[in-house]
């Protein structure tokens, strides 16, 4: 009896044979490494292994140059002249502290927690995977729309590169008879309601309009004439000739950017170097 009973007890102290509770802890998905994702069912999907960072002051020159953009340096001034001043920073701040810092902790927290991109670091969350989507649209329209901007100085530094700069002067074969420099136009506007002689012919000044006819600086017809080239479209229905200049700085913008990150972080922590600076 008492041998019976030390087998049956020798038995049950086995680990296999002990009964195991319900793991009520069970978790969604979590991605626990850059190349594996251990799912609720205790299986491994195997991931693409992502590179690192090569020290903490490229991811630092990352976010500076991820925050800091030409919405901060270029539209922020804008907005603030539009929209009454100082009043606007009221609201601004508001957003600021409460939206925006806690919305960009957040991506960088899950982006370096999980290391992986946009969509597969939401498999913490699966319900939440329409946001990583989302994002990704914006993204990619925002990548449209800044690398047009990216072909615009591109084409301006090109430019740039003449003894007198084309958009100082009226001299060029995209000016018309209204183009006229700033010192011209400066003069309009303070000889308001007189006689002017410009190049030995009297000129009258009426509400900033010479002979009836607006002025129009050579730097707006150099941005609307040669750069946009919108006189050669009569509106959205006629989309006109292409614009060959444009089109090869908008190639060489994108070659730049597909150069720049190439290699990952690795590329792209070097081109930080100089860019946030920039």
């Amino acid at each position: 009896m008492e041998k019976d009973t030390a087998t049956k007890y020798s038995k049950v102290s086995r680990e296999e044979d002990i009964p195991r509770m319900p793991n009520y802890d069970a978790r969604p998905p979590v991605v626990t490494t850059g190349c594996e994702v251990v799912d609720s069912k205790g299986g491994q999907v195997k991931l693409n292994d992502r590179g690192t960072w090569s020290g903490q002051l490229d991811f630092v020159l990352a976010l500076i140059g991820f925050s800091v953009g030409l919405g901060n340096v270029w539209r922020f001034p804008y907005l603030c002249y539009k929209n009454g001043g100082g009043a606007f920073l009221i609201p601004y701040f508001t957003c600021l502290l409460f939206g925006g810092i806690p919305l960009v902790i957040m991506e960088v927290a899950m982006g370096q927690y999980t290391s992986q991109g946009g969509i597969t670091c939401w498999a913490i969350c699966p319900i939440f995977k329409g946001i990583g989507v989302a994002s990704i649209v914006i993204i990619q329209f925002l990548n449209y729309y800044y690398n047009i901007i990216l072909a615009w100085a591109i084409f301006y530094m090109f430019k740039s590169f003449t003894r007198v700069l084309p958009w100082s002067h009226c001299d060029n074969s995209w000016n018309t008879p209204n183009c006229a420099n700033f010192s011209l136009i400066a003069d309009v506007r303070k000889e308001n309601g007189t006689l002017i002689e410009i190049d030995g012919q009297n000129y009258t000044i009426i509400d900033g309009k010479v002979n009836g006819t607006k002025l129009v600086p050579a730097v707006i017809e150099f941005w609307e004439r040669k750069v946009l080239k919108i006189h050669l479209s009569e509106g959205f229905d006629d989309l006109g000739g292409m614009n060959w200049e444009m089109v090869g700085c908008l190639f060489l913008a994108w070659v730049i950017i597909y150069f720049c990150i190439w290699k990952g972080v690795k590329s792209t922590g070097k081109v930080n170097h100089l860019s946030p600076i920039n």
